[in-house]
């Protein structure tokens, strides 16, 4: 049984594309903004949109994912919130496959069944869980598959063949591979070490491979296209995101405009 990821990622190689997939936290600067921000990064070009949970110990994550999240986690915000500003995006008429990004922790402390049970009656279409090893999958993955819910799993240039297996193995909706080790961030220049993971990931599975960390420009999305289903732009978002928030003589709508246009400016061509 096919989800929005699915049909989204079908359509793209039908059409001969690639896909494109912005990263934003929710809460930041407010959950207002991040409803209206989901909605316009529909309208710019985004195939995906992951939505990070914050959380306050985001150890896989560079400063600047860092800083928003302790910005969010200073509102009034919990899983919950954000559940219902997903379904409020959804009531609005936004199609746009949406993937939670989260620690495991939020999710283990809300119940996993209720968790993929709210998820999907607001619209969610997968999770991508940083800190949830293969081998501590199973059950989770069940539940989400009950749910038809997809399960992408990260793959880094570290892991083994064994363990890029064990990952596949367990991914559904589309494997997220790491360009590089260590944790989020723009860079100026993509490691090579990304091209050589995807060739490793397709030995093992037929799903979808997108690739982030590190990619902040319309020319590293092309470059990430030439090899890869998809890319990944967070922490250029993020820092875009946290500029516009310090000006405070602008509306909300302006400054979600201004974010889409941003946006869109990261697509090449």
């Amino acid at each position: 049984m096919t989800n929005r990821i699915d049909e989204q990622f079908n359509q793209l190689k039908a059409e001969q594309r690639c896909g494109f997939i912005p990263f934003i936290v929710a809460g930041d600067p407010s959950l207002e903004v991040t409803g209206k921000l989901l909605i316009e990064l529909s309208r710019n070009g985004a195939s995906v949109i992951e939505l990070g949970v914050p959380f306050s110990d985001p150890v896989a994550d560079g400063v600047t994912i860092q800083a928003a999240a302790e910005r969010a986690l200073k509102n009034p915000i919990s899983v919950r919130a954000i559940l219902d500003t997903v379904a409020e995006v959804r009531r609005a008429g936004c199609a746009t496959p949406i993937i939670l990004f989260s620690y495991f922790n939020p999710i283990l402390q809300f119940g996993l069944r209720e968790f993929a049970g709210r998820a999907v009656e607001a619209g969610v279409d997968g999770l991508l869980v940083t800190d949830l090893v293969p081998e501590e999958a199973e059950e989770f993955r069940t539940i989400l598959t009950e749910k038809n819910l997809a399960l992408i799993m990260l793959a880094a240039p570290t892991s083994s063949d064994e363990r890029l297996k064990k990952i596949c193995e367990k991914a559904s909706g589309f494997v997220y591979a790491v360009s590089r080790a260590g944790v989020t961030g723009a860079r100026a220049a993509l490691s090579a070490d990304a091209e050589n993971l995807v060739a490793r990931i397709r030995k093992y599975t037929a799903l979808p491979v997108a690739v982030g960390f590190g990619i902040s420009t319309a020319a590293q999305v092309a470059d990430t296209w030439k090899y890869a289903d998809a890319a990944v732009v967070g922490s250029a978002l993020v820092a875009e995101i946290a500029r516009l928030s310090a000006f405070t003589d602008q509306s909300t709508d302006e400054m979600v405009a201004a974010l889409g246009r941003f946006t869109a400016d990261l697509l090449p061509g």
